[in-house]
């Protein structure tokens, strides 16, 4: 290539050459002087300025150089081997600006033309950078991002650049100098007698770097490895970064002074320890820091080489200049230092080690070393701890507030921190300090979207994601898709003197007139003025009641009178009588022979009572046979209907039903306005009465008791009560509360509604609402038992005589026992055995009996000396089971087997329910309408509360501030309404 000949031709010094020549020779191998084409200023070449990085004047080009899709008639020859289309940046561009890498080059040339005469040609590196990184406390991952250095061998000037880290880790890298460092040890300035890195260790080697930043001790780790040369004799290195680094701000800029150091050599190995200070400014803001630095480098010795001469153990590396900058638009991070490798010189003495350097300080152990000014340093207590620093103590941040725990979190105090821990049902929000709500995943039995039978036909299973299974209700048959009512009629299960009346999913029986009883046991009346044939009647069907019993049961007309024919049941005979009963002689017929002729055939009987019949019946019995004005009888009609109108006693306020009885949602009426509940006839457009919210109660142990349409707390000071502090919890107007019982993992209350047949639940929580979480399949529900570590509730029915359970929610409802049942009362459960209790105050034949939590080894614990056994809790300390006995007078206790059975007081009035806790008993009383307590171990009476209202009491439970852990126990049963 030639340039215009008037102009001259340039001359590259101090070893002039033909500038097109790097275009076309490969890198492969160096070219030496005297292959080149003829060259000086005989041959119209200038020379250029002496010095490192001096460039020529303007090369004129009488031909545009074509260079990709760009003209250029304008050339620039540098000293340091690079040909440019521009102009060459000073020294100090490129510190403040660009680096040669970033310099638009067309021919860096010196690495295959040696014009060095030894010199010192640029040196140039190639890398990757990876890292993991905390700063601060914010994570950083960088991957494989790009490292370039340039080094200017002959003045051991080291420029490095780094691209792409992020913001956030390139801010916080720039006191790292030593990861350019590496290059100004690698190709320092050699003094006389003195070998750099590189004449050392070559181009393999593994440098591996720990930094510890102060006054916060965080720590870094760097390992940097050289992995020779590529085909372009570029050195390869790879950088790996792991651990934390301390925050810098951004538009801070670091600054290091000039420093020494010295390394140590021996066999295949160097290394370093060094300190140094760094200072951090922005604007007026002026802060320094410091680091300690150790440094181990090792590198395989090559076997075959010459032997070397003598070499120092000590060497002393001076660094005259250090810059380090980061470009955030560029997103480029820059260090450039200037190096020489030299004897350890005999006038500068071993700098004196910071104790918190050496570990030589003072400091408690958790507390943190400040380095000062040479050997001085303070103290500080480690946030979490106060003191002076020599002497620190635990800081405990949740007792003194200083904590970032928020609401519905508990904060719990650790050595020199704390955590904190979201409340059962919560979750940590994104700061890890809030705690929210936790969301549900979608459930296709909640919203809907599953395929199971209709909710009063099936139950639909959730078992995760989107799985789910449907099963069959009890009273119903099928694949839980598609289900048909089971017709519990036909297979008797009503005692004889009892009609069945088959219902969707269920039946109920109801004992014939002249008896009394719950239609599975039908008892005659011996209180009516009965014929005797009614007499006779009552007598055989009560006798037939007992298994093998093989009595006649006269049949009656509706005037009482005996059937002209009477047949046997069981032995197919019969025969005629006379009006007294006796037996007409010779009219027997054997079975399966024609009946004899006696005399009409009997007429139709009376209907069967209704479903409202029975209700109405069952509720004034609890009433005692005559309500108050405020309490809720159900008003039937003549056929033994619901009326479409129901009214709560002679108050104003009414409602609409359904033909089940079931209140029409959004018809209860203010005083003074009457819903219509003709079907068609919308109802009057009044808002339903709202439910009072729960009172919340004090933190404590207390007392819930049941008492008509409320739910009373009497709070303890121990096991005493303090009974200035009772209130009324929830008030639910025209309910009959029974059974109640607490399940103390979610603070709620649970109870049983006699009036409504409902089982309901409610928080402690301020502003709670009841929320009904049974509705159907219920008659007369009276005790209630809470799992708190299932998560299932179990209660008795007595009308119904059943004992069902089913989980919190009201959902997977399973029937456990409805035969061998005649009015089944209180239950209690125990958690930790698996156990289960209650009691069937059967006037004929009482008993107290056990089972497993899922219904299996069913077996009679107490039968004898037993009358009316109410009461029934389960004390998990003693590992009694204990009842309240109204037919006896008793409280007695035995072990779980039965065996130990022992009196605890004889002289009760009339006890309802009882529940154990600490070392005394508490029970309510119908002949005292209040709360008894009795000590467990005297049995005497200790004190009792008599509400302002006197009317009886029913369930009772006693509620923890906490979940009992450790030993798990169910808390104390509620139980029943007394027979």
């Amino acid at each position: 290539m030639e340039g215009d000949r008037v102009a001259g031709r340039p001359v590259l010094s101090p070893l002039p050459v033909l500038l097109l020549l790097p275009l076309l020779l490969s890198r492969a191998a160096a070219l030496h002087p005297d292959e080149l084409f003829p060259y000086g200023e005989s041959w119209g070449d200038q020379l250029l300025q002496e010095g490192d990085d001096e460039s020529s004047a303007v090369v004129k080009l009488a031909n545009p150089l074509h260079f990709y899709e760009a003209r250029f008639s304008n050339l620039y020859v540098g000293t340091n081997g690079i040909i440019s289309t521009q102009d060459f940046p000073r020294e100090t561009q490129y510190v403040d600006y660009d680096f040669p890498t970033d310099f638009p080059a067309i021919a860096p040339f010196l690495a295959d033309i040696d014009t060095s005469h030894g010199r010192g040609a640029p040196h140039r590196v190639n890398g990757k950078v990876s890292g993991h990184l905390r700063v601060g406390h914010t994570p950083v991952h960088f991957t494989d991002v790009d490292l370039h250095a340039y080094v200017v061998g002959n003045d051991g000037r080291a420029y490095t650049a780094i691209s792409h880290i992020p913001q956030p880790a390139a801010q916080a890298l720039l006191p790292l100098t030593p990861i350019g460092g590496l290059f100004g040890w690698l190709f320092a300035l050699e003094k006389p007698g003195s070998e750099n890195g590189f004449s050392l260790a070559g181009a393999a080697f593994t440098h591996d770097m720990e930094v510890t930043f102060y006054p916060g001790e965080e720590r870094v780790h760097i390992t940097q490895t050289a992995e020779g040369l590529d085909p372009e004799n570029y050195l390869s290195i790879k950088t790996n970064i792991q651990g934390q680094v301390p925050y810098i701000p951004a538009n801070f800029t670091a600054h290091i002074s000039p420093y020494k150091e010295l390394y140590h050599y021996s066999d295949s190995t160097v290394t370093s320890t060094s300190s140094r200070d760094y200072s951090l400014t922005f604007g007026a803001i002026n802060q320094t820091w410091s680091y300690r630095i150790h440094q181990n480098i090792t590198y395989q010795v090559c076997r075959h080489a010459p032997r070397r001469p003598a070499f120092p153990t000590t060497q002393q590396l001076s660094v005259d200049r250090v810059f380090a900058l980061y470009n955030d638009e560029e997103r480029v991070l820059r260090f450039a230092v200037t190096n020489q490798i030299g004897p350890v010189e005999e006038d500068s003495d071993p700098t004196p080690v910071n104790p918190c350097y050496d570990g030589s300080h003072m400091c408690d152990t958790t507390a943190r070393c400040h380095p000062g000014t040479g050997v001085d340093y303070t103290c500080e207590c480690a946030s979490g701890y106060q003191g002076d620093g020599r002497n620190c103590v635990d800081e405990n941040e949740c007792a003194t507030g200083f904590h970032r725990c928020g609401p519905n979190s508990v904060c719990i105090n650790l050595p020199g921190t704390y955590r904190c821990e979201c409340r059962s049902g919560y979750e940590f929000a994104d700061d890890r300090h809030t705690c929210i709500l936790i969301t549900p995943p979608p459930n296709p039995c909640e919203d809907g979207s599953h395929t199971c039978a209709p909710a009063g036909q099936a139950r639909c299973v959730h078992h995760g994601g989107s799985a789910f299974s449907c099963a069959c209700l009890p009273g119903y048959a099928g694949d839980g898709h598609q289900c048909t009512d089971i017709d519990e009629c036909s297979e008797n299960r009503c005692h004889p003197a009892a009609t069945c009346y088959n219902t969707p999913g269920s039946f109920s029986c109801r004992c014939q007139p002249g008896y009394y009883g719950d239609g599975f046991q039908c008892i005659p009346d011996s209180t009516s003025s009965l014929t005797p044939c009614e007499e006779q009647q009552r007598h055989a069907q009560a006798q037939y009641a007992h298994p093998g019993a093989r009595f006649h049961i006269p049949q009656c007309d509706e005037q009482g009178n005996f059937l002209p024919l009477q047949c046997h049941g069981s032995t197919g005979f019969c025969w005629c009588v006379d009006p007294d009963g006796h037996e007409v002689p010779g009219t027997q017929t054997p079975p399966g022979s024609t009946p004899p002729r006696c005399g009409p055939p009997p007429e139709p009987t009376q209907r069967p009572p209704t479903i409202c019949e029975r209700w109405r019946e069952n509720l004034l019995e609890h009433y005692g046979g005559t309500p108050r004005d405020d309490q809720y009888v159900p008003q039937c009609d003549d056929l033994g209907h619901f009326t479409p109108l129901q009214c709560h006693g002679k108050s104003d306020f009414c409602w609409c039903v359904d033909k089940d009885g079931r209140e029409v949602q959004g018809t209860r009426s203010q005083p003074g306005t009457t819903p219509a509940c003709i079907p068609t006839v919308a109802p009057p457009m009044v808002r339903p009465t709202p439910r009072p919210d729960v009172t919340p109660p004090s933190v404590g142990t207390f007392l819930l008791y049941t008492q008509g349409q409320q739910i009373g707390y009497l709070p303890l000071n121990g096991t005493r009560l303090q009974k200035d502090a009772a209130k009324t919890l929830l008030s639910l107007h025209g309910s009959i509360i029974v059974g109640i019982d607490y399940d103390c993992r979610e603070r709620m209350v649970y109870w049983t509604d006699v009036a409504g047949r409902t089982i309901s639940r409610a928080s402690l929580e301020l502003g709670a609402e009841p929320e009904t979480i049974v509705n159907s399949g219920l008659i007369s529900p009276e005790g209630l038992a809470i799992d708190h570590i299932r998560r299932t509730m179990y209660w008795t029915d007595s009308v119904m005589d059943k004992i069902e359970s089913a989980l919190l929610d009201g959902s997977e409802r399973k029937v456990l026992f409805h035969t061998d049942l005649v009015n089944p009362r209180a239950i209690a459960v125990d958690p930790i055995r698996g156990n289960l209790y209650w009691t069937d105050w059967n006037r004929e034949a009482p008993k107290i009996e056990t089972s497993s939590l899922d219904g299996e080894n069913r077996r009679i614990l107490i039968n004898t000396d037993i009358g009316l056994p109410n009461g029934l809790t389960f004390d998990p300390f003693s590992k009694l089971l204990c009842w309240a006995d109204a037919g006896t007078k008793k409280l007695e206790c035995t072990l779980p087997d039965g065996t130990g059975r022992r009196v605890i007081h004889n002289n009760l009035k009339y006890p309802f329910s009882i529940v154990s806790y600490a070392d005394h008993f508490y029970h309510t009383d119908w002949r005292r309408d209040g709360v008894v307590s009795v000590n467990k171990h005297s049995g005497q009476f200790t004190d009792e509360y008599l509400p302002e209202q006197r009317s009886h009491l029913y369930g009772i439970t006693a509620v923890y501030p906490y979940c009992p852990t450790g030993k798990k126990y169910a808390l104390g049963c509620s139980c029943k309404l007394a027979g």
